[in-house]
């Protein structure tokens, strides 16, 4: 699963690094410890719309944008359901009815400099980053979906709420050995296909990303364990990210990224 991740970019340099535009506002998107129900950074791109929301077939536009974590599909009659939706699977996204909708026309790509895994033993939890060794943002492949209540006599939800969801997939290699799932990681040369508002859920060029990544894209990564302080959402720092010791490590991995269980 993906359950916290680290997003430390400004807006400005994810919008460089995913050819986007920076839609965000000013929003802060500093963020060493993201946990659900955040406002997070999307990657989203949808046919611009003129003054009378006419959408224009013929061209798009890609953005950085604002979304909660936590999917509220548009048919839930309250946005609490969201809290329990932060990941997809993958292998079943196009048969849930929370997100067949949105993978067929709302994907989006969530930015993190790396996300954070627990490792369960017997008596303990040892936290995990995972991130690219050079530095570039990992692409997480998402869903989003807008909701606005029927009804809304107080007014808490003038502008409805657009909300996402991270998709995951089996780990892979040694990953697999701190959980037996991973966020969906898309490589840049899926960028494209995966944003298109114009390709369906069937579609080929859709369906062969819902796999896991690539050996190539895992060899990219670096798994690294960190100390407890991560474990508290109130703590969001640098700090979090500082190697923990090895003699401090319980029980230490394998550390070879295609080795382990389910290589590729």
């Amino acid at each position: 699963m993906c359950g916290r991740y680290a997003s430390i970019k400004a807006p400005a340099d994810l919008a460089d690094e995913f050819r986007a535009v920076d839609a965000t506002q000013g929003a802060k998107t500093t963020d060493y410890n993201v946990a659900p129900t955040k406002q997070i950074a999307a990657v989203v791109e949808r046919h611009p719309r003129d003054a009378g929301g006419e959408p224009d077939p013929d061209s798009t536009e890609r953005t950085v944008r604002m979304l909660r974590w936590g999917l509220v599909p548009s048919w839930s009659k309250d946005p609490k359901s969201g809290a329990r939706m932060i990941n997809a699977r993958a292998e079943s996204a196009a048969e849930k009815p929370a997100f067949r909708r949105a993978l067929a026309s709302r994907r989006c790509l969530i930015p993190a400099d790396g996300w954070y895994e627990w490792q369960r033993g017997p008596e303990h939890k040892q936290p995990y980053y995972t991130h690219y060794t050079d530095g570039s943002s990992l692409a997480l492949a998402g869903l989003w979906e807008y909701w606005k209540p029927k009804d809304d006599p107080e007014g808490k939800y003038p502008d409805g709420l657009v909300t996402a969801t991270i998709l995951t997939t089996g780990a892979v290699g040694v990953l697999a050995q701190v959980h037996d799932r991973m966020p969906l990681v898309l490589p840049p040369d899926a960028w494209d296909a995966w944003l298109d508002p114009d390709t369906g859920k069937d579609d080929e060029a859709i369906t062969r990303l819902l796999a896991p990544p690539s050996p190539e894209l895992v060899a990219r990564l670096e798994l690294r364990a960190i100390g407890s302080a991560v474990n508290s959402v109130r703590n969001n720092g640098p700090e979090l990210l500082a190697e923990l010791p090895a003699e401090e490590v319980r029980e230490p991995l394998q550390l070879d990224l295609l080795a382990g269980p389910n290589p590729q």
